[in-house]
């Protein structure tokens, strides 16, 4: 390799005749800068050759931005709910949270990773950890501004359950940026106040370095801490950053006197589009923060390229800046040629949020411009963001095959990437020249293999017409024809899809997978639940039934096994919200339906009551943002290909005589691009992919769509124009804010605002489920409403589903008679 690294502390060896031929003059005797290129024809030198000859090269640094928390087979679930229901106590938690933080350090330590995080670790969200070590905590949690206790805390996430904090509802949840990991909103408000209310980021600093490893903090940042929170009474977050910037500056003076030497503050905000007042924000926070002797401040960035904020962001007055380089790319030249000379330039090469091998023959080349630019003392080598989106460990994983499983790399193989580069970099590609070439053979594996292709699913996208994403007659001719074939009351009530999965039922699914329960017993049994479910729903009086689903895993995972085209591993978790963690499917090649996936189900509950029975399937979109996805061709493609497959379905599932079916579409507002230019050419095939699915079926057929935990102001054009019959959504963490947006927008169908929060173990009142309806009824017509919780029963006991639904359907019903007598006073009174 070709050297453009910079030398320093000269040896007493004297300087070979062709260093002293190219030094330049203005340079001093500590910082020689070495120029292969001039002075032809000397031959390449080495950096083997340098150290060789006595000098001392300057490195690349391989770094980290965080680690998974759930542990390589969820331990940390279990730790958690075990907690929560009382089986074991705090300490034993805090007991099993330590055993994984010391299992991620001593990993990277082993394998080369010299900037190794803590306080990546969580027990719940880390947006909440900063929540507490802030002191933000909402007035509702009775906090007296010491130590936010273990109570409070999972209060804030899950909702009071006892004491003092009883039934105190949780905190708003949402998506993070444009991800499926969900993230706990900071409330704010005027006059808001700050006060360090943590220990955790010292206390996890010193319980690494008591393991011999030193860290580098990581902590969300300032500015996006603010700008990702909610303003409860519609103040300017910003204009909290002065009462905020002390308590940082205060994290930053006790870290430095535990012996940190760098933080990480994390600034996803940077990649958004910003105004100057923010751009601003980032300045005066950054130029306060730098003050004092405080650690160096690496500020990270991930997900995609700063656009219009990266000089900002190079300019900030603090050591080091990370930059995603797999999703940024086109920034890499600008920052290069812009950053000042001092700068530290993280270049996040190794995806993050994805689980194929890097190609690294195309990162060393990115990497070696990049020294080649900037010398290599100021290039830190990493992944593109933390690998919390990521598996644990492939090397679990012992029922994939083997070609696949070569193509693959969760968060453990990820770190030796990262290691395997900064050695190709600092020692020369000949000293890792095994791993590059196994790497460049894996490589080729994937672009060639046949398993990729199928003809007819690309023959099938090409030939996609805009008739195919019409439905037959307009809504309003579908909803009269809907009304007579349904004949439902006001307020009809249903549920989004999911019935608790209890443990009966988790483990006849594990014993039928491991052959203990044969096929035959295992269907029979899921029979019996499904009929269960279907008689207590009639009981209740809900109107729309489901089937409870379970014979189903997981909402994705299920039609991705169905699927061509997917793959499926054994331990590839990763971590939603909480302790709730999903197995995404992979999706590696083009795919198609070989043969129905939901009508036998759909047809069996349908059979079991005379009231409309909802077909449960989930849409394109959400199927594409919940998977690991191919990236060897545009997500444009690979979602038209899984729409057309779910069309398939939709169409049986009316041939079976299934007259409700709901295609779920939760991700919808989680796909859309950082960038607003991006965002129509986004919107444009995604809603074209769910129409595509919806469109093949008769008038008389209603389709459902759901999504939860999204902000709709910004897509709500979009979301009309999906055209589906009812939507359901999530409104009641918002108190019905997330409402309003319909109401703007004056959304034509019908739609459920979600009256409770299944994600809490709280059980609500009917008067409070009466109490958002009626906040419903004040801005949407009585005929739109439907009455539904906010999402999928699946993680919930029926100790809460039974009267949380009983009393839902309660409410309900004393609207209808609410309305009924309203209508009565109005014909009386002429």
């Amino acid at each position: 390799m070709t050297v453009t690294q910079t030398v320093y502390e000269w040896a007493t060896t004297p300087l070979e005749p062709e260093f002293r031929l190219r030094r330049q003059p203005k340079y001093s005797r500590t910082g020689c800068q070495i120029i292969p290129c001039l002075l032809p024809p000397f031959p390449a030198i080495t950096a083997v050759q340098i150290r060789n000859w006595g000098y001392k090269m300057a490195n690349v640094t391989a770094t980290n931005l965080g680690f998974p928390r759930v542990g390589a087979f969820r331990e940390l679930k279990k730790a958690v709910e075990s907690y929560w229901k009382g089986d074991s106590k705090l300490e034993d938690l805090q007991k099993a949270a330590k055993t994984i933080r010391a299992e991620n350090w001593k990993f990277q330590a082993e394998n080369g990773i010299q900037h190794i995080p803590s306080n990546d670790f969580s027990l719940y969200d880390h947006v909440l950890d900063t929540i507490a070590l802030v002191g933000a905590v909402p007035p509702r949690y009775k906090f007296e501004g010491s130590t936010v206790d273990a109570d409070t805390y999972f209060a804030m996430a899950r909702g009071g359950r006892a004491g003092k904090l009883a039934n105190v509802p949780a905190m708003e949840m949402t998506k993070w940026l444009d991800t499926n990991y969900h993230y706990i909103v900071p409330e704010l408000h005027k006059g808001q106040k700050f006060a360090l209310s943590s220990t955790k980021i010292f206390d996890e600093f010193n319980e690494a370095k008591a393991l011999g490893v030193h860290t580098r903090p990581v902590l969300l940042g300032p500015v996006s801490f603010l700008l990702l929170g909610k303003e409860r009474d519609g103040g300017d977050a910003l204009k909290l950053l002065p009462a905020l910037i002390p308590v940082y500056k205060e994290i930053l003076a006790k870290l430095a006197e535990a012996g940190a030497d760098w933080i990480q503050l994390d600034e996803p905000a940077l990649v958004l589009d910003l105004n100057n007042d923010q751009r601003a924000a980032f300045k005066v926070a950054y130029s306060q923060l730098a003050q004092g002797s405080a650690p160096k401040i690496l500020v990270a960035t991930y997900f995609t390229d700063l656009g219009a904020n990266l000089e900002t962001a190079l300019h900030l007055p603090v050591q080091a800046l990370h930059l995603d380089i797999v999703r940024g790319e086109k920034q890499l030249d600008a920052a290069l040629n812009d950053a000042p000379a001092n700068l530290i330039l993280s270049l996040g090469v190794v995806e993050g949020r994805n689980i194929w091998k890097t190609d690294l023959e195309k990162a060393l080349a990115k990497l070696e411009k990049a020294v080649a630019k900037r010398g290599a003392d100021k290039i830190f080598v990493a992944p593109s963001c933390s690998l919390l989106h990521s598996p644990v460990d492939l090397d679990s994983e012992t029922k994939l095959d083997a070609e696949l499983k070569n193509w693959l790399a969760f968060a453990r193989q990820k770190v030796k990437e990262i290691n395997v580069l900064s050695k190709a970099l600092n020692n020369g590609r000949d000293s890792v020249k095994a791993e590059l070439a196994d790497n460049a053979k894996a490589m080729e594996s994937r672009r060639t293999s046949k398993r990729i292709h199928n003809d007819a699913v690309k023959k099938r996208v090409a030939e996609i017409t805009p008739v195919l994403a019409e439905r037959k007659s307009p809504y309003q001719t579908r909803a009269a024809i809907q009304g007579k074939e349904l004949n439902l009351p006001l307020f009809p009530t249903t549920t989004i899809g999911s019935f608790p999965q209890t443990e009966d039922v988790r483990q006849a699914r594990a014993a039928n997978k491991a052959g203990h329960m044969n096929d035959a017993d295992y269907k029979k049994f899921l029979e019996g639940k499904t009929a269960e479910s279907i008689k207590w729903q009639e009981e209740i009086d809900v109107d729309v039934l489901v089937h409870g689903e379970f014979e189903r895993n997981d909402m994705v995972e299920y039609f991705g096994e169905q699927l061509s085209g997917f793959a499926f591993s054994q331990f590839g978790w990763v971590q939603s919200y909480g302790s709730r963690c999903v197995k995404p499917p992979i999706i590696f090649g083009d795919v198609s339906r070989p043969k129905p996936m939901t009508v036998e189900w759909a047809k069996f509950s349908q059979s079991q009551t005379k009231r409309p029975m909802k077909g449960m399937l989930t849409g394109p979109i959400t199927i594409l943002q919940w998977s690991f996805v191919r990236d060897d061709q545009p997500r444009e493609t690979t979602t038209k290909q899984i729409a057309l497959a779910i069309r398939d379905e939709v169409v049986d599932l009316e041939k079976a005589g299934i007259k409700v079916i709901q295609i779920d579409e939760a991700a919808l507002r989680e796909g859309l691009p950082l960038h607003r230019a991006e965002w129509n050419d986004y919107l444009r095939w995604a809603v074209e992919a769910f129409r595509i699915t919806a469109s093949g079926v008769q008038d008389k057929t209603q389709i459902h769509t759901h999504m939860c935990y999204s902000e709709f102001n910004d897509i709500i054009q979009a979301v009309g124009a999906m055209d589906a019959d009812v939507i359901s959504i999530e409104t009641s963490r918002s108190q019905m804010e997330l409402l309003d947006a319909f109401v703007g927008y004056k959304y034509p169908n019908e739609i459920g605002p979600g009256v409770y929060d299944i994600h809490s173990p709280i059980v609500p009142t009917q008067e409070q489920m009466t109490a958002l309806l009626q906040k419903a009824l004040k801005v949407l017509d009585a005929k739109q409403i439907w009455v539904n919780p906010d999402c999928g029963l699946k993680t919930r006991g029926w100790k809460e589903t039974k009267p949380a639904l009983e009393a839902m359907v309660a409410a309900a019903k004393q609207l209808r008679a609410q309305v009924a007598g309203a209508n009565g006073k109005k014909a009386a009174n002429g």
